[in-house]
């Protein structure tokens, strides 16, 4: 009998041939979802994290680009596009944030994705950037190329989730955000990404 063995999602995925301009993205948590899942970094299953502690809700799929790292590279960038102090990055992969027409049910799924911008998101003085994508071949989004091109209400939305989903209103934040970027700068943070992950875990893809 053969077994196949499940590819981890982070290590075990190319980000695709085509990176940065298409990217593949595994989508840990969908909007309807309740409770925010992530990787598990050892096994690759997806865990609970926590249950969604307020009324907020993540407005877009959001999951992270394989074989991606939040690490020196990351932070410099960081640091001289934002002109602040920043100690590291957030040790995790790179999160991305996909924008589609139609409704997924599910997370624990790939798609490709298109990047179109980004924001810098600071937290604790952590660089932990978020990439916004559209999926690709959606019959809305694709029409956007550029976060120039998105309604500001949308970039709101997702600035909004990232800075309260943590706190209470009464609660002091320790995220920041220090400005949303275009899909230029976007492009430039997913190549530091995948080098941050080649010189930390040394996984070349032999496909």
């Amino acid at each position: 009998m053969n077994i196949k063995h499940k590819a981890h999602p982070w290590h075990g995925i190319s980000p695709g041939d085509n990176t940065p301009d298409i990217v593949t993205a595994f989508i840990e948590i969908v909007p309807s979802d309740t409770v925010k899942y992530e990787i598990d970094k050892d096994s690759g299953y997806l865990k609970i994290d926590r249950p969604q502690k307020f009324s907020n809700m993540i407005p877009t799929l959001y999951g992270f680009i394989p074989r991606s790292y939040c690490a020196e590279k990351i932070a410099e960038y960081a640091a001289t596009q934002s002109g602040k102090p920043v100690s590291k990055g957030d040790g995790d992969p790179l999160d991305i944030c996909v924008l589609s027409e139609r409704s997924v049910t599910h997370g624990d799924i790939l798609l490709q994705a298109i990047p179109i911008g980004g924001f810098r998101l600071l937290d604790g003085g952590e660089a932990d950037d978020k990439i916004i994508a559209v999926m690709k071949g959606d019959e809305f989004y694709r029409q956007w190329r550029d976060v120039s091109d998105c309604p500001e209400s949308y970039i709101n939305r997702l600035k909004h989730y990232f800075l309260t989903y943590k706190h209470l209103p009464s609660e002091k934040s320790v995220c920041e955000i220090t400005h949303v970027y275009g899909r230029e700068e976007a492009h430039e943070v997913i190549r530091r990404a995948i080098a941050d992950y080649q010189y930390h875990f040394g996984c070349q893809d032999n496909e």
